[in-house]
Formats: C-alpha cells, sequence, structure tokens
C-alpha cells in the first residue's frame, strides 16, 4: 500500500517540483519573477512533502519531524525571502521530490508486479480446469492441468514465500532510507539539539535551586526575624502587665506593627512565587499591576489574543518584573517600554529603558537567572545595552498550547 500510495504522490511532487522550479531557472533573467516564482516552489513543495511524512508516520510508522524554520515572520520581506531561499531544509525537499520519484515508480512497479505474478502462478490449476482442453498457453509457454499445474503452483509459493516478500522490503528499506537522508533530520543537528535540550534542562534546575535558596532567604532575613521580634515583644508584655501596663501596651503596639509588616512580607513573597492576578485574568492586567509599582514612567503594550502556557506565562511575568526591577536599581532611566505579543507559537517580550546601559549578567543585576530561565524554556534572550544605553531585552519563549 505504502509503495503503490508512493507512485501517486511522488508524481505529484515530482510535476510540481520539476515544473516550477526549471520556470523559475528560466526566468532568472528578469530576476523579481525568478525569485518570487523560486519561494514560491519552496514554499508550495514543502506543503505536498508534509503529506509524504503523514503518510510515513501513518503507514510505516517512519517519523519524519520537520525541522522549524528559523524564519522572523515580523522582519522584511526581503529578509524572509533570503531566509526561504537559503534554507537547506528546503532544498532538500526539492531534492526529495525529484529524486524519489524514479525510486518511487520502480518500487510500485515491481512490487505489484511480482506478487501478482506469484499469485497467478499459485492459481495456475484452478484456472487450467476453467480453461479449454486443461490447458493454458501464454508467451509460448503451455501448461497443462495434473503434474505440470502443480509444478507451476509450486514456483509460484516459492516466489510469493521468498522472493516477494524479500524484493518487497528491499525496495521498502531502500524507500524509507531516502526519506529519511533527504526528509528527515542530520544526525549532527539532532545531536546539537541533544545538547541544548541538557543545557536548558540543567539552567532549568539551577533556576529553580536558585529560587528556592531566595524564598528561604526572604522568610529568614524578612518575615521570621519580623515574628522572632513579635515573640520578644509579647514576652516583654507579658512581663510588664501588672507591673508596667503602659510599658507593656507600648511593646503590644509594636508587635502589633511588626505582625502587619510580616503579612506585607509575606504577601510580597507570595505574589512573587505566583501572583494571583496572574493566573485569573492573565499577563495583561498582572503586568499592569507591576508598572503601577514601577519608580519610572512604563509604557505597557500586551497582545496575546490566545494565552499560552501557564509556565510560559509566569515567565513573562518574572522577567518583566525583574527588568523593571533593573530599571529602578540600575538604569537610572526615566521612561521605560514593555511590549509582550504573540506570534503564532512563540510568545515575543521586549523591554527597554532610556537609562545608561551597561548592562551585563556578570554585575548582579539578575539577567543571568532570567537567561537560564529562559533557556530552561527552550527560549531565547538577547540584551542591547551599550555604554550609556539605552538599554534593550528581547526575549522569545515558545508556546504551543
Amino acid at each position: 500500500m505504502h509503495l503503490v500510495l508512493g507512485v501517486v504522490t511522488s508524481s505529484v511532487l515530482f510535476t510540481v517540483a520539476v515544473t516550477l522550479a526549471t520556470t523559475a531557472a528560466s526566468l532568472i533573467v528578469v530576476l523579481p519573477v525568478g525569485i518570487a516564482l523560486a519561494v514560491a516552489t519552496l514554499w508550495l513543495n514543502q506543503r505536498f512533502v508534509r503529506v509524504d511524512r503523514s503518510r510515513y508516520a501513518a503507514l510505516l510508522d517512519v517519523e519524519l519531524p520537520e525541522a522549524p524554520a528559523a524564519i522572523d515572520r515580523q522582519g522584511s520581506l526581503w529578509a524572509r525571502t533570503r531566509a526561504m531561499l537559503t534554507n537547506a531544509d528546503r532544498w532538500r525537499e526539492i531534492a526529495w521530490s525529484t529524486l524519489h520519484f524514479p525510486l518511487a515508480v520502480v518500487a510500485g512497479a515491481v512490487v505489484p508486479a511480482v506478487w501478482g505474478s506469484a499469485l497467478a502462478l499459485v492459481s495456475t490449476p484452478a484456472w487450467i480446469v476453467l480453461a479449454p482442453n486443461d490447458r493454458i498457453a501464454q508467451g509460448g509457454i503451455t501448461v497443462h492441468s495434473g503434474a505440470e499445474s502443480f509444478a507451476v503452483a509450486g514456483v509460484g509459493l516459492v516466489l510469493a514465500a521468498l522472493v516477494a516478500p524479500w524484493i518487497t522490503v528491499a525496495l521498502g528499506s531502500a524507500d524509507i532510507a531516502m526519506a529519511r537522508w533527504l526528509l528527515g533530520r542530520p544526525r549532527s543537528e539532532l545531536v546539537a539539539e541533544v545538547a541544548t535540550l541538557a543545557t536548558s534542562r540543567a539552567a532549568a534546575v539551577d533556576s529553580a535551586e536558585a529560587e528556592r535558596r531566595r524564598i528561604e532567604r526572604d522568610l529568614h532575613d524578612g518575615a521570621q526575624q519580623r515574628l522572632i521580634a513579635v515573640a520578644m515583644d509579647l514576652g516583654l508584655a507579658r512581663e510588664k502587665l501588672n507591673s508596667d501596663p503602659a510599658r507593656a501596651g507600648e511593646y503590644v503596639a509594636s508587635a502589633h506593627e511588626d505582625v502587619k509588616a510580616a503579612l506585607k512580607e509575606l504577601r510580597d513573597l507570595v505574589r512573587g512565587i505566583h501572583p494571583v492576578i496572574l493566573e485569573d485574568r492573565g499577563l495583561d492586567a498582572a503586568l499592569s499591576a507591576v508598572v503601577a509599582r514601577a519608580a519610572v514612567a512604563v509604557t505597557l503594550r500586551v497582545d496575546v489574543a490566545q494565552r499560552p502556557a501557564p509556565a510560559v506565562e509566569s515567565a513573562a511575568y518574572f522577567i518583566v518584573s525583574e527588568s523593571l526591577v533593573n530599571v529602578d536599581r540600575h538604569a537610572h532611566a526615566t521612561r521605560a517600554t514593555v511590549e509582550i505579543a504573540r506570534v503564532a507559537d512563540r510568545l515575543t517580550i521586549a523591554v527597554s529603558d532610556d537609562g545608561v546601559g551597561g548592562a551585563e549578567s556578570s554585575k548582579g543585576t539578575g539577567l543571568a537567572g532570567l537567561a537560564e530561565r529562559v533557556a530552561g524554556l527552550g527560549g531565547w534572550m538577547r540584551v542591547i545595552s551599550p555604554q550609556g544605553g539605552p538599554t534593550s531585552i528581547l526575549v522569545e519563549l515558545p508556546c504551543e498550547s
């Protein structure tokens, strides 16, 4: 079934790819038209090849994942065109559409012919009974009923049991090998991806451990010390309750203030772990609260029609929060801008300010922690901060949900 269907799909792919590619080549003298047609050829061929990828997955359980397109959909038209024309994966798909066609035709013709011949030979005794004069003549060879017909049937059984399966498996293996060669991911790329995933996993673990230590430190240095002070004040108040009620009242008042301060610190700590407003109302509302607390004027733009996964949403919140803290503490800026948008399956974040610049992860500004958090989610982060400013932090996170 797979090899027979391969004849159909490869014929379509071969016709489309060769026709459009030769036309594009012939029009290369008319540069804009030739380039446009070449891009259209690559784009259309990619869509047709996806049918073949699905066919291999459905019929043979052979996964041929398509490499993610490294094309900036927000870039200029020429940048996207150049990225398409220089994409090696798209040209490998063109090679597949042209080189697979001869193999598919051979496999699609030979395999049915071999199996058909085997079945015809096996059924020879039955056909002779139905034939006149109890004999069959084909290609100058006459087979009579009886021993001759059963001998031919025996040859057919050998062909069906040994030769036909071997030919089918051989051609099928060649077909799969070519598919993996031209449509699969290169081994070097897979090795690099595994290494990247291992690094991201380690970064995520380190980031989680750093977050745990931060929470532990905040509890120890903040709320815990407040509560110790409360216990001491209440103990002193109990001692002075009968002998010096006024002094005891002062201790109780001090304990009350410490309790309120501890509660505020705990609320801030909980908000830092995962703000409730983020879970309930999303990034726009949560970041509006962050922007309102900023020391500088911040312009916020959020264009996220479909909410991403909670982990991505939480990461975006903390990236913006930490970036604005850095602006408040280090940038000496007067204005900042935060822009978040979802484009297809990517969440883009841009935080910029008009400060003095010179932001580096080695200076303890929290940028290293942000980079680890981004890497743990499989995204990328870039900091552009020349001396004298301005500073821009650009982040892109995958959000397939």
